[in-house]
């Protein structure tokens, strides 16, 4: 019995075996055809814990697929494998992306990484063996808390169960480079990566922090534009490299993701701004070329007027601007710095060898940015070395030119020093011959103190005679013409400054010829002198001026005095010489006068002039309309 249950037992365990057999190779055609004939990235305890996916990564080639109904109605034969032409782009729209990864027999946890902050949007479908499992969206055009794991860089952790096939789906829509450096990680290994490459880039941002901020308080302590300048354009390249490494966007604006898209083609300009700024101070082109000096100003103006204006025009031409600008900018400072050297200035070799480090950098960055340069390293790699190499460079140059300017400052401290040396023994020299000529001189002032003292008693006494010949009237007593047109224009001033009324009055004999005619000439000055006489009695003010004008002419000046006044004053004078009692060899000579009056608050240097004419006006009105009279002077009174 026994043979014979175990010589049946072998068909049956042979046909077992095949039906396995059979299962297996349906499980695996089933898993080809959900991958859609893609091979898949198979993972297992062996795998090395950083797989780069460039290698598993497939393309969509047909164009405006929005949603992800539609791309799973493309057929297979629309796929293809990425090229690096197909990542050497600049802005794309609705790219689709997809690879899967396999785990035969173990259970494992992986991150997704794409190591490429500056991406506008990444649409991420996650299926596990054709079913949708999870749907999310990340880039930097949303606020950084809506990432899955809180990093500079996008990450999507998953875990895989053994015999699960995960498909992975992406649609990305960015304006600048499409650069996607996708790596498939284990938690720790990324973890570890992620602390260097933390501390590098903190490293390196801290670095130029530390130099801005120090040449901005020599800046402000010295006064020096060569530190501010510099200052500017480092702190404008740590700005830069933290917005580059995803440092700004996660600590400066996680909420505010628009500056994301504007900071780029702002803070760029910026940099080269204070770059070319900083070459004038440092080449010294002021002194040594002024042509160099008129094109740096020209090209830091237009830089700066790019700041401000290619935020607000497409990111795509602004990136592309950006990259010709920047490279024509190191060329043209590069060969500035060449033509330094020849010409022999002491800090254009040191200047020359940082620009041609940028230069080189700026070439391989933008060549691969434009995919000239098929070189498998990172696109800000180049430049960032580049700058860091140049950034020490200025940094040394400015130190050099520091260096060179306080032992200039102290060879100069050190001849003021001999030179004040040589100034104070010459001054006591000077001090002690001075000493021994004040001795001398002593003796020859007393005996000349006497005599200059009765000289100057006797010029002085000449000089109030002078004072007075120059004045006073020598036949009235009053002030003379001179002094009355002086005072007009201080008066006037004082006028205009104060806004105060200045009157005028202008006094005529009335009928002196005949005085002269019937009397002599004698007895006409004899009249003159006693009028002198009353009109000075009656102008109480020390402020009024009573002067002969000329002839049988007197003026007044009343100071802040308005037409009431003027009037008034007026009339008391009228009636005091009117009453005059005047004889001359027994005989009685009546006499009056006519007065002219105007007032006005002067308003212009000319003003006082007219003034004086409007007052003679007047006089001639009063004289026409009957002789002993007072006549206010005003424009219809003219006009009649």
């Amino acid at each position: 019995m026994r043979l014979i249950s175990h010589a049946s037992y072998q068909p049956k365990l042979l046909f077992g075996l095949v039906l396995v057999i059979l299962g297996w190779v349906l499980i695996c055609q089933a898993h080809a055809a959900a991958n859609q004939n893609q091979p898949a990235v198979r993972l297992s305890n062996s795998s090395i814990t950083q797989i780069k996916l460039t290698d598993w990564l497939f393309i969509q080639t047909q164009n405006d697929i929005k949603d992800l109904p539609t791309l799973e109605q493309q057929p297979a034969s629309t796929w293809r494998k990425v090229t690096r032409k197909d990542t050497q782009v600049i802005g794309v729209k609705d790219m689709w992306l997809r690879f899967s990864i396999y785990s035969p027999d173990d259970f494992q946890t992986r991150i997704l990484a794409l190591d490429n902050p500056l991406l506008d949007s990444i649409v991420l479908y996650h299926k596990i063996n054709g079913s949708l499992v999870a749907s999310t969206q990340m880039g930097d055009s949303l606020a950084f808390e809506n990432r899955p794991l809180q990093s500079n860089t996008f990450l999507f952790p998953f875990a895989l169960k053994p015999g699960e096939t995960h498909q992975f789906l992406l649609k990305i829509d960015s304006n600048g480079s499409l650069n996607l450096p996708l790596v498939l990680w284990s938690p720790n290994d990324l973890t570890q990566v992620i602390e260097t490459q933390n501390l590098n880039h903190g490293l390196q941002i801290g670095f130029l922090v530390a130099i801005g901020v120090f040449s901005l308080f020599i800046a402000l302590a010295s006064g020096s534009f060569s530190f501010s300048y510099y200052s500017g354009y480092v702190l404008s390249l740590a700005l830069l490299m933290a917005t580059i490494y995803g440092v700004s966007f996660r600590y400066l604006w996680p909420d505010w993701p628009h500056i994301q898209n504007v900071i780029i083609p702002f803070i760029i300009p910026m940099v080269m701004g204070f770059n070319l700024m900083f070459t004038e101070k440092v080449l010294l082109l002021k002194y040594h070329n002024l042509q160099m000096l008129r094109a740096c100003r020209i090209l830091a103006a237009i830089s700066f007027a790019l700041a401000f204006i290619l935020p607000f025009i497409s990111y795509r031409i602004a990136i592309q601007l950006l990259i010709y600008f920047v490279t024509l900018v190191c060329v043209i400072l590069t060969i500035f710095a060449a033509m330094q050297v020849w010409a022999g200035q002491r800090n254009a070799r040191l200047y020359g060898f940082g620009r041609v480090t940028l230069l080189i950098s700026c070439i391989f960055s933008a060549g691969i940015y434009l995919g000239i340069f098929d070189i498998n390293i990172a696109l800000q790699t180049p430049i960032m070395l580049g700058v860091t190499l140049e950034v020490i460079t200025m940094a040394a140059v400015l130190a050099i030119r520091y260096n060179d300017e306080r032992k200039a400052k102290l060879r100069i401290q050190q001849q003021a020093l001999e030179q004040a040396e040589r100034l104070r023994v010459t001054r006591e020299e000077s001090l002690k011959a001075e000493a021994e000529s004040n001795e001398r001189l002593e003796q020859m002032v007393q005996e000349r103190t006497l005599e200059l003292e009765i000289t100057l008693r006797e010029l002085n006494e000449v000089n109030q005679k002078l004072t007075e010949q120059n004045t006073i009237d020598s036949l009235t007593g009053v002030k003379n013409r001179s002094v009355f047109d002086r005072r007009l224009i201080a008066e006037g001033r004082i006028s205009r400054r104060q806004q105060t009324p200045m009157a005028l009055l202008m006094l005529d004999i009335d009928k002196f010829k005949n005085i002269n005619d019937q009397y002599g000439h004698l007895a006409g000055d004899h009249t003159l002198q006693i009028i002198a006489h009353s009109l000075s009695e009656n102008l109480k003010r020390p402020t009024d001026l009573v002067s002969r004008f000329g002839g049988e002419e007197f003026a007044i000046i009343l100071p802040n005095t308005d037409e009431d006044g003027a009037m008034q004053v007026a009339e008391i004078i009228r009636k005091a010489i009117e009453v005059l009692n005047i004889k001359w060899d027994s005989h009685d000579i009546p006499l009056t006068v006519s007065i002219g009056i105007s007032v006005a608050i002067v308003d212009s240097d000319d003003h006082p002039t007219i003034l004086l004419d409007q007052a003679d006006k007047a006089l001639y009105l009063a004289k026409r309309g009957g002789r002993n009279k007072v006549c206010l002077y005003s424009a219809e009174s003219e006009a009649s």
